[in-house]
């Protein structure tokens, strides 16, 4: 069985850094997508990065330049390094493993979720 385990997020100023962790079991990661979402509250679920199986990357527009998605197939685990956050980064922030090797913005290419990591970034 598939578990996908979230860990890093918390309660950060506007301008600070968190990395998030996404730790799985039950299935090598390596030859897999995984991508980052997030939904903030009153709103829909929306992608924010994706790594695709040989490490090509993909970022939402609003958060381009500011973070970072990365995998340690060693660890089988994937992160999100985020910087210069702001207030409406705020959210509950999702990893997911994909259907296939190749990156995907839609949620429907994803397989397993895991619970959500909180993220708040007051003003």
């Amino acid at each position: 069985q598939v578990q996908l385990v979230e860990s890093g997020g918390g309660l950060v100023q506007a301008g600070g850094s968190l990395r998030l962790s996404c730790a799985a079991s039950g299935r090598t990661l390596s030859s897999y997508a995984m991508g980052w979402f997030r939904q903030a509250p009153g709103k829909e679920r929306e992608f924010v990065a994706t790594i695709s199986w040989r490490e090509d990357t993909y970022y939402a527009r609003s958060v381009k330049g500011r973070f970072t998605i990365s995998r340690d197939n060693g660890k089988n685990t994937v992160y999100l390094q985020m910087s210069s956050l702001a207030p409406e980064d705020t959210a509950v922030y999702y990893c997911a493993l994909g259907r296939s090797r190749y990156n995907s913005w839609q949620s429907k290419d994803y397989d397993y979720w895991g619970q959500g990591t909180q993220v708040t970034v007051s003003s």
